[in-house]
């Protein structure tokens, strides 16, 4: 892989220098969205002119090298005359981590006070986001702003299920939606992510966003998060499309573990983050789950993997998945308590395998259509609301058992130490 040392293209370097510097960069990474692009790009131009008529604004297209028409009406959408508009291709490997490295960039070579991303498939975003994210960093001093958002019970599975309960209990910080997708952050925060050793990794191609959060927090930022209300955008049914999310999400968590192992294992608790934003309630759209399909995934998982999860995990886990198999769909249930076990578990083998860890993640993905299918069961007579009580409860069970966590992740340095490494042992022939 050609390591790159920028993702700013000449002519993007170029056009950054005539500009010089500005007061507010937001930038939109794009790929083959032309049919959203247009209306991300007139609320962020509607909120910059509401809000910050008297700020220098640029706004940023980052984009992936689109095979379909986005560029094009990225280039054709007006924005207000004295708003500055950069529509680039950006150089690296594709993905989101290097368009946002190239917004970056931008951001620190400008001088901003303040750089925001979006999303550019968000059907919802309004003028207002723009506010609700740069506030806190323009008024407040704060140096990074997550989002929150009003989100269906079944929508965020994958947040809801692992990346907030993980967050919170590794990091101490209760940040909701650790990868949101729409941010704000200081000049500072932009250069320091600029900088540092990631690029050739897949954190530029997935992961960008648990990245930039855990970053945030580990390196003592001033953080906060800002509701910006209810999210629409291409929801996606878990059963069917959320597979390589799984376990590209769970691949950068567990990594992210063993880069600040030293950080993580002395946090006690948790503790709020001011949040900020809008403070009326929404009602977001209905998620559409197949239940049927979920269930019989883990089963099928179960049927497929059993012999190597009764490896992997401890008796006990084991034992509650394999009684969860026996399970009719309506009946069916993984406790919050195992499945804290299981994710714990994993994690510590994770960290003891040196090689086929991509495939450790593969093997376990048919546990997480279980956990959602759980979930699924025990908030179906719930509305939203009452779902993210839910929710919370399940984040105290995984604080509860951190103990846990620390105990199996020395075991298994223990293990390796004595026997070799864990992949060495269990074929992994899927």
């Amino acid at each position: 892989m050609v390591n790159y040392n920028t993702a700013l293209r000449g002519y993007t370097a170029k056009r950054i220098e005539e500009i010089e510097s500005a007061d507010i960069l937001v930038g939109i990474p794009c790929y083959n969205n032309e049919t959203t692009i247009a209306h991300v790009i007139q609320m962020v131009s509607h909120g910059l002119d509401k809000h910050y008529r008297d700020r220098r604004s640029v706004i940023f297209i980052a984009d992936g090298g689109s095979t379909d028409d986005s560029r094009e009406v990225a280039k054709e959408f007006q924005i207000k005359p004295w708003q500055e508009k950069l529509i680039s291709i950006y150089r690296g490997p594709g993905g989101k981590g290097t368009a946002l490295r190239s917004v970056f960039e931008a951001a620190d070579r400008l001088n901003v006070k303040v750089c925001a991303v979006v999303d550019s498939d968000i059907r919802s975003i309004t003028s207002d986001w723009i506010e609700y994210l740069l506030e806190p960093v323009l008024e407040r001093d704060y140096q990074f702003v997550a989002p929150v958002y009003m989100r269906h019970k079944y929508d965020g599975t994958i947040t809801n299920n692992i990346v907030y309960n993980l967050t919170r209990t590794l990091y101490g910080k209760r940040i909701r939606q650790p990868i949101g997708g729409d941010f704000a952050f200081s000049r500072e925060v932009a250069g320091f992510y600029a900088d540092q050793a990631v690029w050739s990794t897949d954190v530029a191609r997935f992961g960008i966003d648990i990245w930039m959060t855990t970053s945030a927090i580990t390196n003592n930022f001033r953080i906060c998060q800002s509701n910006l209300g209810v999210k629409i955008h291409d929801a996606k049914d878990p059963s069917t499309h959320l597979g390589p999310m799984f376990r590209q999400v769970t691949w950068t968590l567990f990594n992210l573990m063993e880069v600040y192992e030293d950080f993580w294992k002395d946090v006690q608790g948790s503790a709020a983050v001011e949040t900020f934003g809008m403070k009326e309630y929404a009602e977001p759209e209905v998620v559409d789950v197949n239940l049927d399909a979920l269930v019989e995934k883990f089963r099928a998982g179960f049927r497929h993997f059993g012999v190597l999860w009764k490896q992997i995990f401890c008796p006990r886990c084991y034992q509650e998945i394999e009684n969860a198999a026996r399970l009719s769909t309506d009946e069916f249930t993984l406790p919050i308590e195992t499945w804290v076990q299981i994710l714990y578990e994993l994690a510590a083998t994770f960290h003891a395998w040196k090689t086929n860890r991509y495939k450790l993640v593969e093997l376990v993905e048919p546990l997480y259509y279980g956990r959602v299918a759980s979930f699924v069961n025990q908030s179906k007579d719930m509305d939203s609301r009452q779902a993210e009580e839910l929710v919370e409860e399940q984040a105290r069970s995984f604080e509860a058992q951190k103990d846990y966590l620390v105990e199996m992740w020395e075991e298994k340095n223990r293990e390796e130490e004595t026997n070799g490494a864990q992949d060495e042992k269990i074929p992994l022939y899927l």
